[in-house]
């Protein structure tokens, strides 16, 4: 097995799944895991993740330097390099150099961490700091324009790192920097897999749930979808699903969710409330993101249990909330490690601390691809499986400041025309998530030789993965025009478009 010591970063659980995709097992402990417990494990190698922190801040994570000296292969990726570097009396540079996103790595010398690589690769930056200098028994393999040590090795120490991410899809050569790692110089064997996943699942929620019932908040999209599905499984008629329309949601959503629920799933206990009003009054005024997200996270709860009750007449045996929590979610929300940097948290689990039910997640540690082969396994319909992901709060974090009435209609209506042609032209299963999002500001522009003063809509579209990383997709201009002609022609009340070209990182593909 390779361990996997987690000091906060982003891509923690990103590089265990990795490991586990090359068919070797791998566990996930904090960094500060005692010796002891490590010698438990018996593992072949450890790979000491990225982190928000800098090596010289005040309580940055570390753990124990004799974790160096176990004549296990170590493995440092981005801060996990820099700690190692430091360890072993190497300089570290603090705060002096931001790269974030793609970068070209200039391979000096291959050795046995880089072998398979060409002499000039692209990879995936995203640090503050770096290391400068290293002692003579380290063999510099590799840098970048602005970062003169990218990549080490001691193959006498076995002591190995890279200063970019090696774990995500955007440094394509990434994966065979991992097998070398993992294959080549810990020797590690494949034999786990990920087979019959489901039953593994549906056996644990069947453990957990016991007699009691479930009720579940279902939007239609993958995750909520996946997750009920594996509940319906596992305790049949005692999973209630209810969707909450809290007047976020895009143009037609309620009425495809509902009929897919009670005519293709053919769930028994569906249940449709109509919560707009109560949402859009709480929201009224508020601009902060993560105050929207509160207030939405915490309305939905007093939605659910408000229905709780009214079910419990007729069924008391409700005890569990059921939500479709996937591991990106909780990762942003800072909530695997106590060294994680918060970076917005997410309403399904930005939850009332004297919350009446009991939350379960069956899909908490899963990424939103592995999300999708187990709704294949489970033959939920592929209409389903490659939607694009819509957010919980929904359009009220892609409308930048108050959420009102005019701007959610605003909003609805260029998103929708925006979809639609993607789907027409073939471009929506080619991104991996694609959306309008209304900007708070207003333009000048002409139409009828009159002036006007409208809203600025952006389009956003990615391509990705697992929600990680992101790249912006490169649509057509032609396909660009035709959107941005339909929505400034057919949407009263938008007269410029943008067209959002950022990555993930320094982005979120969301903007609130």
């Amino acid at each position: 097995m390779i361990l996997v010591l987690n000091f906060g970063g982003q891509y923690s659980h990103l590089i265990a799944r990795r490991v586990r995709e090359f068919g070797v097992y791998s566990e996930i402990l904090p960094c500060d895991v005692s010796l002891k417990e490590i010698g438990k494990l018996k593992p072949d190698g450890i790979i000491l993740s990225g982190g928000p922190a800098g090596v010289y801040e005040h309580n940055a994570p570390t753990m124990d330097r004799k974790i160096l000296d176990l004549g296990i292969p170590i493995f440092g990726i981005c801060y996990g390099l820099q700690l190692m570097a430091k360890f072993v009396g190497g300089e570290v540079l603090a705060g002096k150099l931001k790269e974030f996103g793609k970068k070209i790595l200039y391979v000096k010398k291959n050795g046995k961490l880089l072998k398979g690589l060409s002499r000039k690769e692209q990879v995936w930056m995203s640090h503050g700091d770096l290391v400068t200098k290293l002692p003579k028994d380290f063999e510099i393999l590799a840098s970048t324009d602005s970062c003169p040590i990218a990549a080490f090795e001691n193959n006498s120490k076995k002591l190995y790192g890279i200063q970019f991410h090696a774990e995500v899809v955007h440094t394509p050569k990434g994966s065979q920097i991992l097998k070398n790692f993992i294959f080549d110089i810990c020797k590690a064997k494949k034999y786990w897999h990920m087979k019959n996943l489901s039953k593994k699942l549906i056996k644990e929620i069947k453990k957990e749930v016991g007699k009691n019932s479930v009720i579940m908040g279902v939007s239609g999209g993958v995750d909520s979808t996946v997750a009920a599905t594996l509940m319906h499984k596992a305790i049949g008629n005692r999973l209630y699903c209810v969707f909450v329309d809290h007047g976020l949601i895009r143009k037609n959503e309620a009425e495809e969710v509902k009929n897919f629920f009670e005519k293709k799933l053919k769930f028994k206990h569906f249940y449709f409330v109509d919560a707009s009003i109560l949402f859009l009054e709480k929201l009224k005024g508020v601009t902060d993101p993560e105050e929207k997200r509160k207030i939405i996270g915490h309305t939905f709860i007093e939605v659910f249990e408000s229905k709780v009750i009214e079910l419990e007449k007729k069924h008391p045996t409700i005890k569990f909330l059921g939500q479709g929590t996937i591991y990106p979610d909780r990762i942003e929300s800072a909530q695997p490690t106590k060294y994680a940097s918060k970076i917005k948290s997410h309403h399904n689990i930005t939850l009332p601390d004297k919350m009446k039910l009991k939350v379960i997640e069956p899909l908490k540690e899963f990424y939103k691809d592995e999300v999708r082969k187990l709704g294949k396994e489970l033959k939920i319909p592929a209409e389903i499986l490659n939607r694009h992901p819509f957010p919980g709060p929904g359009l009220a974090i892609r409308i930048l400041g108050e959420v009102t009435e005019e701007r959610l209609k605003i909003l609805r209506e260029a998103d929708y025309i925006f979809i639609e042609e993607l789907k027409k032209s073939g471009y929506y299963d080619m991104t991996w998530q694609a959306f309008a999002a209304l900007l708070p500001v207003k333009a000048v522009g002409v139409m009828g030789d009159a002036r006007t003063y409208e809203y600025i809509i952006s389009l956003r579209a990615v391509t990705s993965i697992d929600a990680m990383t992101a790249d912006w997709a490169k649509l057509p201009n032609e396909l660009l025009e035709k959107i941005s002609t339909r929505i400034i022609n057919e949407v009263r009340g938008v007269n410029r478009l943008v067209y959002d070209i950022s990555q993930k990182p320094p982005a979120t593909i969301e903007y609130e």
